[in-house]
């Protein structure tokens, strides 16, 4: 019989901090995810998250520490809460790989820098698991951008068969892997969920736009549409990376100073805003592509994946669960990859052509379980 294959947690609460997204997973010979589940935060705990995200960035000292106590501490549950359904011992588990919630990404800041909270010491105390985070600063330290790390692992799980494609993340912010016979390739495109999700909370009182219903009662304000596509990033060459730090409220506002548009409109134009960006990028940086496969949150909203579909067009645009791959899991289970990849001590190689690193390195810090 031959032996099993080791099992590793993959836990990531990106920048939509919807929830803790955690994967049970391995990876040898080939990625196969075993059991996945999503743990809420307390709402008190995400607000506060999405209050220093989206802000000024000012906080004391004592709320950022204990913050990033708090966060450990439900990433610490969500990966108990998963073993304890599977019926899984925590001495099974080789490691577990965990993001962080990511508050702070400056990576063309001078000094660069980027920020993850959810104290990596607290995980492995609580779970009794070896622990390894702090993935994406030793990018940055590197040169590059830190983001987005998912795409190697794209790499690894889609095979080379000849056809040119795209994956695409629907998070909070949306970005893009190019998988074709030239080195790895990948940026963030812009926002995806982040600024539908923050219109949807003012105007509905709701966390996101169900099933695009909101966004589907409105007509796109073709102006504003131009305004917003006008901002600097988008015409910005790879590699680049962003977040709420740029794509928030205040930088929409200032974009609304003399629309008139209904707030059903508006959030029209921010799903434009996602397909026409995502669309740009493709046709500029993947010609090539014959498909494009999409994961994240944003495949659930389909208007949001019509209009991508329509912006694509004749370029088909499925889920990745049309190759058995489960959209909702596919970046915890990139964080589980990357934790065995550090525990082999495996530089990850095709990082650095997405990020712009000066090249290889071995990410993420271990934190070695009790």
């Amino acid at each position: 019989m031959a032996p099993q294959a080791a099992l590793f947690l993959g836990l990531i609460s990106g920048t939509s901090a919807d929830g803790i997204d955690v994967a049970l997973a391995s990876f040898d010979p080939t990625p196969r995810l075993h059991a996945a589940s999503t743990h809420p935060y307390p709402e008190d705990l995400r607000r506060r998250i999405l209050d220093l995200a989206q802000g000024d960035g000012r906080i004391a000292l004592d709320d950022l520490g204990a913050l990033d106590v708090e966060i450990a501490r439900s990433f610490a549950d969500a990966a108990d809460a998963l073993l304890r359904r599977e019926g899984i011992a925590a001495k099974k588990i080789a490691a577990l790989g965990s993001h962080g919630q990511t508050v702070r990404h400056r990576p063309q800041q001078a000094p660069p820098y980027t920020m993850q909270l959810g104290d990596p010491n607290v995980i492995a105390e609580a779970t009794r698991i070896t622990t390894v985070a702090d993935f994406r600063r030793r990018d940055v330290a590197a040169g590059g951008q830190g983001a987005p790390l998912a795409p190697a692992f794209h790499a690894a799980m889609l095979p080379r068969d000849g056809i040119d494609r795209v994956v695409l993340n629907l998070g909070g912010i949306a970005n893009i892997t190019i998988l074709d016979d030239k080195p790895l390739r990948g940026f963030d495109t812009g926002p995806a969920s982040c600024l539908l999700d923050a219109w949807a909370q003012k105007h509905l009182d709701e966390p996101f736009d169900r099933d695009g219903g909101f966004a589907a009662r409105g007509h796109i304000d073709a102006a504003l549409l131009e305004r917003l596509l006008d901002d600097p990033y988008f015409a910005a060459p790879p590699p680049k990376s962003t977040g709420r730090e740029v794509f928030h409220l205040d930088w929409l506002r200032s974009q609304l100073h003399d629309s008139r548009a209904a707030p059903e409109d508006v959030q029209a134009t921010l799903v434009a805003l996602t397909a026409r960006s995502i669309a740009n990028a493709v046709h500029a940086h993947a010609p090539s592509a014959r498909e494009v496969l999409v994961c994240g949150g944003g495949v659930h909203n389909p208007v949001l994946m019509r209009a991508i579909s329509a912006a694509l067009a004749p370029i088909p645009v499925a889920s990745t669960a049309t190759r058995g791959i489960d959209p909702d899991y596919v970046e915890a289970m990139a964080f589980a990859w990357l934790a065995c990849e550090r525990l082999a001590q495996r530089a990850v190689e095709d990082v650095c052509t997405v990020t712009g690193a000066r090249g290889p390195r071995v990410l993420g810090a271990i934190y070695f379980g009790a």
